[in-house]
């Protein structure tokens, strides 16, 4: 605990700053870090610093789990209960069109049993699940080079994968303007593909920003190629693991270390500018908004009627 306290502190003290010094968006905004915090090692004391730097405008809180051996009936009530929790002691999530709605991250990429030996997962009809909880779009994508990852890449897509079989998310239809909801669940996935960078061996990029793969200009530039687009906006999300001491070093900087996600902003600032592109930092729930701004209204939960609902369990 006193390990998990000393880091949180360290991201509360330090990424405002950074968050302040980048360069600001076509609309005057600073960049925000949407936090995804794992059900089973909540903390109040925890929470808290990430409350009050989303109350700050420099970051939001979603939904993120490791779990193994799960049923739908406990996954529904952790799920439930730890939403909840964001909301009432801590002010977290938010609502959209009446409903409290959370993104979600799966730990160890397992989303839907995608695991091919059933481990960290063991949920069949997560996909379904997470929709009916309020789930307005799922992050976990990619996960190369696991073999979680979906056969779909480079795009923003609705699954279409058969109910009571694993891994729903291989299947799907790319959002499109005007398309509207176009299966069970939103993915929003980050780029990937190969960079050479001046290599002979190709390296694949997922996106991830690591202590041992940091931000490059030449990075940036891939991550804008291999973003996915919905008509003619694109949407780049990039992820970390920030917490552990060797990755947090290299993003926030230390006394002899420059800050990696203050030249990434730099960065990013200057390549979408040369390229023309309108620049606009957001958050998770940000991105899920400006992608259904383009689609057309999409309203996250159940679709089932009260009929074919019947007795089974459902979000509360």
């Amino acid at each position: 605990m006193e390990t998990a306290l000393r880091r949180v502190a360290r991201w509360e003290e330090i990424w405002p700053k950074i968050a302040s010094s980048a360069p600001r968006d076509i609309a005057g905004n600073t960049p925000r870090y949407s936090f995804f915090y794992p059900q089973e090692e909540y903390r109040r004391e925890l929470l808290d610093p990430l409350a009050d730097m989303t109350r700050q405008g420099f970051g939001d809180v979603e939904v993120h789990i490791h779990h193994h051996n799960e049923t739908a009936k406990g996954f529904i009530s952790k799920m439930s209960d730890f939403c909840r929790r964001l909301r009432d002691d801590h002010g977290l999530l938010h609502d959209h069109r009446g409903r409290m709605v959370f993104g979600f991250i799966h730990g160890n990429w397992a989303l839907d049993n995608s695991r091919p030996d059933g481990l960290d997962c063991g949920l069949t009809g997560e996909i379904e699940l997470l929709r009916d909880l309020g789930c307005y779009a799922d992050f976990t994508m990619p996960s190369i080079p696991s073999p979680t990852q979906s056969r779909i890449v480079n795009q923003i897509y609705w699954c279409t994968g058969t109910p009571g079989r694993p891994k729903a998310f291989d299947r799907g239809i790319e959002a499109s303007v005007g398309g509207g909801a176009m299966g069970d669940l939103l993915m929003i996935t980050g780029p990937a593909g190969l960079r050479f960078g001046g290599r002979m061996v190709p390296r694949i990029e997922m996106g991830e920003i690591a202590h041992n793969d940091l931000p490059t200009k030449d990075r940036v530039g891939v991550w804008l190629d291999l973003a996915p687009q919905v008509g003619d906006e694109m949407f780049l999300k990039l992820h970390t693991h920030g917490a552990r001491e060797d990755n947090a070093d290299a993003l926030l900087g230390t006394a002899t270390r420059v800050s990696g996600l203050d030249q990434m902003f730099r960065w990013l600032h200057e390549e979408t500018q040369r390229r023309g592109i309108e620049l606009r930092w957001a958050s998770a729930y940000e991105m899920f908004c400006a992608v259904e701004a383009l689609t057309g209204p999409l309203n996250p939960g159940p679709r089932l009627t009260p009929e074919m609902a019947g007795s089974s369990a459902g979000a509360p």
